[in-house]
């Protein structure tokens, strides 16, 4: 396995535990041009075959939030998101999906925080057509309310999105451009929803709530769970277990990227780094294994040899593993590094993988530099 840093940015910083951390504001990042213009993210990566391109989701206070990677050019182009971007359009989090039609649709998630709610517009569904570069906004389903990510059931026009904060599922019919809210995924006590969401086969929705306790000074180890939005039923499944713990105690593991491979099963990571395989008819969950060294597993794909790929690790040590869907036998392939720029994948938080077997993973949030999309070869 080779890995190369593919650089948008590549500033270095400092002061975040000396300066950053516990002290600044939405708005010292904005004062600062370096944090501003240069801390950014991939947090959302899309391969379009169409164009042989590498769509990415920025996160940046600069509101500088769509590029592309052209596999033939070998260079990032920007996208032009300054025609439509609002100030406060601070990313596309979880939320790349292509249509059928060859359309890309992306959702606005935040930065700010709540004392900005009134300023703040609320994130917006965008349409992207790579052939003509078309970009505009077909609308905001929740006003004020930002999104975290999006799943796009493309046979029937509808974009489910969930938000925060706070904490909602939706569905945004495509050819109305009307929402509907479907109910609430967390309460603010903490962060139930994982990364993204998922559906099954069948066109329900997938992913992680949390339970409130009121009766308690804390929601309780037990109350990160999944949920299931039954689409013929038109309501959501509030389940009363999540995904289990490594260590096997009493209590469940916080959901972190959810995917479903189309073979009947849906697979999740844990903020652990454990890998579940789910039953959607029953809801039943099995342990797998922890596949990469400890804390997140975010991103998962299926490539064109039938294999699920995933990356899981954190703090520079993230790594990429190869599961076999018919024996949920898995082996881990390396760790991501650029051994030519001595430097090392942070995290992974998305990824995707091309036609020629080329996985293209997204890096997050660096704290000491910029972060970079890496070009994976075998």
């Amino acid at each position: 396995m080779q890995a190369k840093a593919l650089k948008l940015k590549d500033r270095k910083f400092d002061n975040w535990r000396t300066e950053v951390e516990d002290r600044w504001n939405y708005e010292d990042f904005l004062r600062d041009e370096g944090w501003r213009k240069d801390w950014i993210s991939f947090d959302s990566v899309l391969f379009n075959p169409g164009d042989n391109r590498v769509y990415c989701g920025i996160t940046s206070f600069d509101a500088d939030i769509f590029y592309a990677y052209d596999r033939n050019e070998k260079r990032f182009i920007s996208l032009d998101y300054h025609r439509i971007a609002d100030p406060f359009d601070a990313k596309f989090h979880r939320s790349l999906v292509r249509s059928k039609n060859g359309r890309i649709y992306a959702a606005v998630a935040l930065l700010h925080d709540i004392d900005s709610y009134w300023e703040a517009p609320g994130g917006a569904i965008v349409e992207y057509d790579p052939k003509t570069g078309d970009l505009r906004k077909l609308g905001i389903p929740i006003p004020h309310v930002y999104i975290q990510s999006i799943a796009l059931d493309d046979e029937r026009r509808i974009i489910y999105g969930q938000t925060f904060t706070p904490e909602m599922l939706f569905a945004f019919d495509l050819a109305s451009k009307k929402t509907k809210i479907l109910g609430p995924i967390g309460s603010g006590m903490q962060m139930g929803q994982g990364e993204n969401i998922t559906l099954d086969n069948e066109g329900n929705v997938w992913g992680g709530w949390s339970v409130t306790r009121a009766w308690q000074s804390s929601p309780g180890v037990d109350s990160l769970r999944l949920f299931k939005y039954d689409r013929k039923r038109g309501r959501i499944e509030y389940l009363k277990h999540g995904l289990p713990r490594l260590d096997g105690a009493y209590g469940f593991a916080k959901l972190d990227g959810i995917y479903n491979p189309g073979n009947g099963f849906i697979y999740a990571g844990t903020g652990e780094g454990g890998l579940m395989k789910i039953d959607p008819e029953t809801g039943e969950v099995k342990l797998l294994g922890a596949p990469c060294p400890p804390r997140r597993l975010a991103a998962m794909v299926k490539g064109p040899d039938g294999f699920l790929y995933g990356a899981g690790g954190k703090f520079g040590n993230a790594s990429i593993f190869r599961l076999d869907l018919e024996t949920d036998e898995y082996e881990v392939l390396g760790k991501i590094e650029d051994k030519e720029e001595g430097v090392s994948a942070w995290q992974i938080h998305d990824m995707d993988i091309t036609d020629d077997m080329v996985i293209y993973a997204g890096e997050n949030d660096n704290i000491n530099r910029s972060s970079y999309l890496w070009e994976i070869k075998f």
